[in-house]
């Protein structure tokens, strides 16, 4: 009988959770609906179960269907909020301030995914004034499915801004939402769906990857049960395996005083400068563990309070010591290093500085062009220079992890699928760093990723704003090829979709940065081109010259432009820079260039017989400087079709 009623009861608390009604994860307090669109509320109850939603004084009811969802279309409605709204069926659901406005959803990789406090210190004013309950965030956790598209997001919850939630807002989102508030008063919601490092083919369906075979057989193989196990399994093992071994063999860790210690003598390690690397001063090819000391000299005014220490950026893996004792530590080389030192780290006099860089393969050292420095309110100690190093043991090189989020279809499937119902204004997309090792298939690859968001979102063509490939690594004395140009050159092609655009930014990347700081203008640029095509402003300069046509003349070619704005202009006055002419020969060499009226005209006294011509045609077209008087930069481009 016990075990009757046992039963009974079991049976009928699992009978009584099946009906309750359930909610996706975005469909939440603080959440914000679009605006002058035809709505979609949904979620799940047990089957048949008559589910009402109450919003804005009206009730809409329907019943669950026999796969246990529930929907509901809500007519269109305008901006304002807030309101709540009330869900029903066995159970009551309250769902809280709630916004109308505009949904902007904000993918890519790491560029995109950058939160606001990775460049604190550069919009410090923008973040003490982000104050702002009409713009809201919801952040998509990072994850990925291979099996099938899931229904529901894993977490998340709907923020509204402000100097402590702004932080983890996507920077580029947010100066992008901040444009549109200020402009329309209206408010913003940013689903924030990026992922670091993520290739583009990651965020495409299974469907579409039947045009990309070598894409599709790999999607194949994270099908296969038990596949991906065996991966982390030998993977966990051997970087376990290299870790331990490193931490056993450092003589840094186990001499007879460990050598952050204040007290080491380090009379025979050997000197560099910091920044560098240390391949540079006779440990060429060396991965390992290598140490760095130096000493400074602390003003008393200086103790006694927070300092922070800016140690640039290490590659690979840093753990800082400062007067012995642990200061802190990062686990890869993007983040900047920005340590907090509390009061108390530093004394009056003679102070040490310990580094233990850990690097598990190419160059390891710390990066140049970034601050080294202490700092305590406006006093500031200069931390490059000289500084003492020595090897704690070498490695081989760590092969690199598998990282799954990166395979094709996982990220669609797990963050953007569980999403469609949810009605956009559109999206913004900064993304190609991943896939600029393989530009000629991103001329299909990319375009097949917009095509098929707005195909699966059922929404027509939507505004799709994507950012072009920032300036970054050396620059190069003499025109030659690059596979970044190349990709840009796949951006801009994309442009022939439909409502798409394109923020150039190749004026305001980091030559040794993959990640600038500088997520304003880029917000800014990408905000033009919503006024342009989410916004209908017909009077909105959106874009820097764009290349249209040439025209061989003579000596020379004349290159027709779009989007020039009140015309064309060098920036900072001069010549125009980084245009290269080339003969049917093929051979770039640098070019004269000079505006005439909205053209501008190439030649070179080396090319007679000029066919074509590249403009800003590099990894880092530091220099170039043809814009339109906005003040907005022309993409980089070629006339050519030769293929590199």
């Amino acid at each position: 009988m016990m075990r009757l009623y046992f039963l009974f009861i079991t049976s009928l608390f699992y009978s009584t959770l099946v009906a309750q009604v359930k909610l996706p994860r975005l469909i939440s307090d603080n959440m914000v609906l679009q605006r002058d669109a035809k709505l979609t509320i949904w979620g799940w109850a047990s089957p048949g179960e008559k589910v009402r939603v109450r919003f804005n004084n009206k009730t809409y009811s329907t019943a669950t269907g026999a796969d246990s969802t529930w929907k509901v279309t809500l007519p269109a409605q305008k901006a304002g909020g807030p309101y709540d709204m009330e869900v029903r069926g066995s159970n009551e659901i309250l769902i809280k301030n709630i916004l109308i406005g505009d949904v902007w959803v904000c993918s890519g990789q790491s560029n995109m995914e950058l939160p606001m406090e990775r460049v604190k210190e550069k919009y410090g004013e923008a973040i003490a004034q982000s104050a702002n309950p009409a713009i809201r965030q919801f952040n998509v956790a990072t994850t990925f499915e291979f099996q099938k598209a899931r229904t529901d997001l894993e977490s998340g919850s709907w923020v509204a801004a402000d100097p402590k939630t702004v932080l983890q807002f996507t920077a580029v989102g947010y100066f992008f939402a901040k444009e549109l508030y200020e402009k329309y008063k209206v408010p913003i919601g940013l689903i924030k769906a990026s992922v670091g490092g993520s290739p583009a083919e990651a965020w495409l369906t299974a469907e579409a990857l039947q045009a990309f075979p070598k894409h599709l057989e790999v999607l194949a193989k994270y099908k296969r049960e038990g596949y991906m196990d065996s991966i982390r399994n030998g993977e966990r093992r051997f970087r376990d395996n290299w870790y331990k071994t490193i931490w056993q063999q450092d003589k840094g860790l186990h001499d007879a005083k460990p050598w952050y210690d204040t007290g080491v003598d380090v009379s025979g390690w050997s000197k560099m400068p910091v920044p560098g690397f240390w391949d540079e001063h006779g440990l060429k090819g060396v991965n390992g563990v290598v140490w760095f000391r130096k000493d400074i000299e602390v003003p008393a005014s200086m103790t006694g309070k927070p300092v922070k220490l800016l140690l640039g950026r290490i590659v690979d893996q840093d753990s800082v010591f400062v007067n012995g004792r642990f200061a802190g530590t990062i686990g890869y080389q993007y983040p900047p290093r920005r340590y907090e030192l509390p009061a108390g780290m530093l004394q009056p006099g003679k102070n040490t500085i310990v580094v233990r860089v850990i690097n598990s393969g190419g160059r390891g050292g710390f990066i140049t062009d970034k601050p080294y420095e202490l700092i305590a309110d406006d006093h500031t100690i200069d931390l490059k220079g000289e500084w003492r190093f020595a090897l704690g043991t070498t490695a081989p090189p760590l092969p690199a992890q598998t990282f799954f989020q990166y395979q094709p279809t996982g990220l669609y499937n797990a963050m953007i699928a569980p999403m469609l119902n949810y009605r956009i204004k559109g999206v913004i997309w900064y993304q190609g760093e991943s896939n600029a090792g393989r530009p000629v298939e991103y001329r299909t690859l990319f375009p097949a990723v917009i095509n098929t968001w707005r195909r699966q979102w059922k929404q027509g063509n939507f505004p799709f704003l994507f950012v072009q490939l920032a300036n970054y690594m050396q620059t190069k004395d003499k025109p030659g090829e690059s596979s970044w140009a190349m990709t840009r050159e796949a951006q801009m092609k994309t442009l022939s979709l439909p409502n798409t655009g394109m923020a150039v930014i190749t004026d305001i990347g980091e030559w040794n940065d993959i990640h600038p700081l500088n997520k304003e203008d880029v917000g800014k640029r990408l905000a033009l081109w919503a006024q342009k095509q989410a916004y209908g402003d017909k009077k909105v300069v959106y874009s820097g010259p764009l290349y249209q046509s040439m025209t061989v003349q003579g000596n020379k070619i004349l290159l027709q432009f779009t989007s020039t704005g009140s015309g064309l202009m060098a920036k900072g006055g001069g010549e125009l820079k980084y245009f290269a002419i080339a003969g049917a020969d093929k051979k770039f060499v640098w070019a004269k260039a000079a505006i005439e009226g909205n053209r501008v005209v190439v030649w070179s006294d080396e090319v007679p017989q000029p066919v074509a011509v590249r403009y800003a045609w590099a990894d880092n077209p530091e220099g170039a400087n043809l814009y339109n008087k906005e003040g907005l930069p022309a993409s980089s481009f070629r006339t050519d079709e030769w293929e590199e």
